[in-house]
């Protein structure tokens, strides 16, 4: 294969990890923005409901737990191949759902979509990290951004679809079969073995030490724990924060969520030229005292206007220490699977523990003063962002 040749299939591998980025933030927002018509055609109470959106979590975790050993046994094209295809089934189980009135089978879909959803996330960031290498520069937050940018069109279409009257068993039903084509063009331009266990490697048996003795990973864990709490935290909590910590209106809150999503997406998209620039450790670093700074003005300033605000330095400070973490953990030791399985476990454990856990300090203390364990998670990141450094022989470049 000619140079050229060489350069225009690792682009088109590329757009293709944009598209499965992007996809799966455009199904999520397809069914999460119609959760209030979705709850009354279901006829479940608020709690009830509770339990059938706990499908998405049991899928999540699921998938998540096995996708390393996955990618290790089949490769990353496989795995995501097969992701990308339940989340679609997934899809269409919840239309059927819909169409059934079934809140048993509406969790059913909401596992099988999460649980693809999970599968997928290490096999996706394996496939990036290997492009990152290839490229000789960072685009793996810009491939997080555009899963940012297919929420932010997929509530765009949901908040759209709503208006006009179309019903969610239809809508859902339609962004499935939307998102087949384009998955069945892009899985062409992914190469076959990526993070796939070598002959020699499956004679040689497991490299390296067990990842609990391994004391850089341990840190890049903490980064994630951190970083992932304070995405999740407002993706559960921010709205609800506006309204009873500083007097919101709903539509007014729900309008301040998306200057935080604004802020992810921008955060991700811009990224990659500062990461290169000034190296992981610096932008680690500096995202989360940015983001501290916007949660602590929320927590401790008395106006709605700083609040509005501070939520665009929460986004912006929390938008790369998923991606961040991830390359981080690909290339700072071996068994690449592995080491980013374990990492993306540690950031899906944040978004799973956080909810619950700020609800009860919330309901005891208030919302803004539970903010507080975030603001001390995110600066506890700052603290260890060296661990993010990249190994010998790229270490001059980065800085303290």
């Amino acid at each position: 294969m000619t140079e050229n040749a060489s350069r225009k299939a690792l682009q088109h591998r590329l757009w293709a990890l944009f598209t499965f980025f992007f996809i799966p933030g455009l199904l999520m927002a397809s069914w999460a923005t119609r959760t209030p018509a979705i709850r009354d055609i279901l006829s479940v109470s608020t709690a009830e409901m509770g339990g059938v959106l706990f499908g998405l979590s049991v899928g999540s975790m699921s998938g998540i737990l096995s996708s390393g050993w996955l990618v290790k046994r089949f490769g990353a094209r496989k795995v995501i191949r097969a992701s990308m295809s339940f989340s679609v089934i997934g899809m269409v189980v919840l239309s059927i759902a819909l169409w059934l009135a079934s809140p048993l089978l509406f969790a059913v879909g909401l596992a099988l979509f999460g649980g693809s959803l999970g599968a997928g996330e290490v096999a996706m960031n394996i496939e990036g990290a290997e492009v990152e290498r290839e490229m000789g520069k960072t685009v793996l937050p810009m491939m997080h951004g555009f899963y940012s940018f297919g929420t932010l069109v997929g509530a765009g279409i949901g908040m759209s679809v709503t208006a006009i009257g179309l019903a969610a068993n239809w809508h859902i039903l339609a962004a499935a079969l939307v998102a087949i084509v384009p998955i069945i063009l892009a899985i062409s331009a992914i190469p076959h073995g990526t993070g796939k266990d070598s002959a020699e490697e499956k004679a040689r048996g497991k490299k390296g030490q067990p990842f609990w003795r391994d004391t850089q990973l341990l840190l890049i864990g903490v980064v994630v724990l951190a970083m992932a709490f304070a995405e999740g935290s407002a993706n559960d909590w921010l709205p609800l924060l506006m309204v009873d910590g500083h007097g919101f209106s709903p539509t007014s809150g729900s309008l301040i969520y998306t200057g935080f999503t604004l802020g992810m997406t921008v955060g991700r998209f811009a990224g990659g030229w500062f990461i290169d620039r000034y190296s992981r450790v610096t932008v680690v670093r500096a995202s989360a005292l940015m983001g501290a700074l916007g949660i602590g003005l929320i927590i401790f300033v008395d106006s709605a206007w700083v609040a509005g605000f501070s939520v665009i330095l929460w986004g912006l400070g929390a938008s790369l220490g998923f991606p961040l973490t991830i390359s981080a953990a690909s290339d700072t030791g071996p068994d690449a699977a592995t080491r980013v399985s374990v990492v993306a476990t540690t950031g899906y454990l944040a978004f799973l523990v956080g909810p619950p856990l700020l609800g009860f300090l919330g309901e005891h203390y208030g919302l803004r003063s539970a903010m507080l364990v975030v603001m001390g998670l995110v600066l506890i990141a700052a603290v260890v962002a060296r661990a993010v450094a990249k190994p010998a022989p790229e270490t001059q470049t980065e800085t303290c």
